[in-house]
């Protein structure tokens, strides 16, 4: 057992036959213990420095949200507009074991998910340099363990970013060994992943038929290798199994069910998975109208842009071509640019810096893994030049980074922790807590749309419309159904952010919810003294003397 164990460690270089190193030559704890120390202190140290920096009312308030209706004993999906419920209730767990459910707490259960997500890139990097608890292999595996983490943002999307290196992982485990058991066992863990988030479940069912089918070119396998078509049900049986925690609250939570598959139904209605941005082409920053640091930035975004579909497609001809002439392939690049095509589509489909993040794992652990097996004079200088890229793009994205460039951040209460943010975060939350005394006590009901679903967990309320991050249009019988919600809540106040979602007109409120808007007006008092006139804020309608 302990002999297999080191087999799953170990990953063939390219052009090489695996081997199976002497247990006597690597023990298993030399392997793993040095990668779990630094992937500890990797994800750690930028916690106590920055975890108490910045806050943001839009996407990190929709999973603060989340976790807290979750903790009170809420469902996702079917009382409040949510991602799948998987991080919700890792979340809730965790702080309910803290027992905080402050956005502090929080931080930290998605960061203990992000220790695993960045422990398994590092170990599947490390694979190539197994003698990493040297100077040299660990200081690759720190250079490595920096470009990681660089690109680890934000931090509210911490989920999807480990959910995309663990795909890598499974699927780098089937194509070490394809035996019928990890067929299984991969389907399995992307059942799993899409508990967490279905876009990825799509994602890893894309790279596992591309990895399928190329283990079914020439199997030269173990001999309990399946065919494709028994592989397929192996996997097919695993992905169920995975997913049976969803199928359970499918078929035994009261009115999730059809929560549950309105959420497909509606991704069908808008026919999209995101709001698109255009691609921002290096070709397009022009360097005549920005500092020369932002354009450099933006001709790097646009160029790993270029770099996730030209890896993908690259790498997939060049592991057809091994595979035809029977040379073996790093199991970890096969099943990085499998995923990469996919995560491709991800990043194009909102083409800014966070998605992109997001996406750009299948990428970063195939470039590290492939340059850790070259000679020094190639690996060093492309290692150094990858990390160096990576740091130039993402570093002024950071919270901590931030505050310190701009050194204006101020010191704010929330949930009972000490936070640094920004003037014009302060403003805001100054702004909720004031209208919240005044028309809406002692943990009264109020309306904030579409923009701050962060505005219910600052001031710990529920939110009277499920919609808590009204986006995307809606049709006549969904407002109807909110309308009779705020209705029945009685609202102190209504704030809704008038603002042209990236600069397009139809996507202000009044337009995508136009019933519930037209109510708002009817029904409310608008306050004429908004510190901010795209804060359009509205008190309840006294009633006529």
């Amino acid at each position: 057992m302990y002999d297999a164990m080191l087999r799953l460690t170990h990953t063939a270089m390219p052009g090489k036959l695996q081997k199976t190193l002497p247990i006597k030559n690597l023990p298993l704890i030399h392997q793993i213990l040095p990668v779990f120390v630094l992937t500890a202190f990797a994800v750690l140290a930028p916690f106590l420095w920055q975890g108490h920096k910045g806050f943001n009312l839009w996407d990190e308030g929709y999973l603060w949200y989340g976790a807290q209706r979750v903790l009170l004993g809420e469902v996702p999906l079917r009382d409040f507009m949510s991602y799948d419920p998987g991080r919700y209730y890792w979340s809730a767990a965790l702080m309910s074991l803290w027992g905080d459910n402050g956005i502090l707490a929080l931080r930290g259960a998605v960061a203990v998910f992000q220790t695993i997500g960045l422990f398994t890139g590092l170990l599947l990097i490390a694979q190539k340099s197994p003698l990493h608890f040297k100077l040299p292999g660990f200081l690759y595996l720190l250079l490595s363990a920096l470009t990681l983490m660089v690109w680890m943002y934000p931090r509210h999307k911490l989920f999807d970013i480990s959910l995309s290196i663990l795909l890598v992982g499974v699927l780098s485990f089937l194509v070490q060994h394809p035996a019928r058991l990890r067929y299984f066992v991969c389907g399995l863990c992307i059942g799993l992943v899409a508990v967490f988030g279905r876009n990825h479940g799509v994602y890893g069912a894309v790279g596992s038929v591309g990895v399928m089918v190329w283990l079914a070119i020439k199997p030269g396998g173990p001999t309990d290798q399946p065919g494709f078509v028994e592989g397929l049900l192996l996997w097919a049986a695993g992905v169920a199994a995975g997913f049976t925690p969803l199928l359970t609250m499918v078929l035994f939570v009261p009115g999730f069910a059809g929560a549950f598959w309105e959420s497909i139904r509606f991704l069908f209605e808008v026919k999209a998975t995101n709001l698109p941005l255009p691609v921002p082409w290096p070709w397009k920053v022009s360097f005549d109208s920005i500092p020369s640091e932002e354009a450099i930035r933006g001709v790097l975004v646009g160029l790993f842009f270029i770099g996730i579909l030209i890896f993908s497609l690259v790498g997939i001809a060049w592991i057809l071509f091994q595979k035809f002439h029977n040379k073996a392939v790093s199991p970890v690049l096969v099943a990085s640019v499998f995923l990469g095509l996919p995560y491709a589509h991800y990043a194009y489909s909102r083409a800014d810096v966070g998605h992109l993040a997001q996406s750009i794992f299948p990428l970063l652990i195939g470039c590290l893994v492939l340059l850790a097996a070259q000679p020094a004079k190639i690996k060093w200088p492309f290692a150094v030049a990858l990390c160096t890229m990576s740091l130039w793009v993402m570093h002024a994205f950071h919270p901590g980074w931030q505050c310190h460039a701009s050194g204006q951040c101020k010191a704010i209460e929330i949930s009972g922790n000490q936070l640094m943010v920004s003037p014009e975060v302060e403003s805001d939350v100054r702004l909720l807590r004031k209208l919240a005394r005044e028309y809406a006590p002692d943990g009264g009901s109020f309306v904030v749309t579409p923009f701050w679903p962060g505005a219910y967990p600052l001031l710990n309320t529920k939110s009277p419309m499920w919609g808590i991050y009204a986006l995307f249009p809606r049709n006549e019988d969904f407002q109807q159904e909110e309308i009779k919600r705020i209705a029945a809540a009685s609202p102190g106040f209504v704030l809704i952010y008038d603002l042209p979602l990236d600069g397009r007109e139809e996507l202000r409120f009044r337009n995508t919810h136009p019933l519930i808007y037209r109510y708002i007006i009817e029904h409310f008092d608008q306050v004429f003294d908004s510190p901010n006139p795209v804060y359009q804020i509205y008190t309840g309608r006294k009633p006529a003397e």
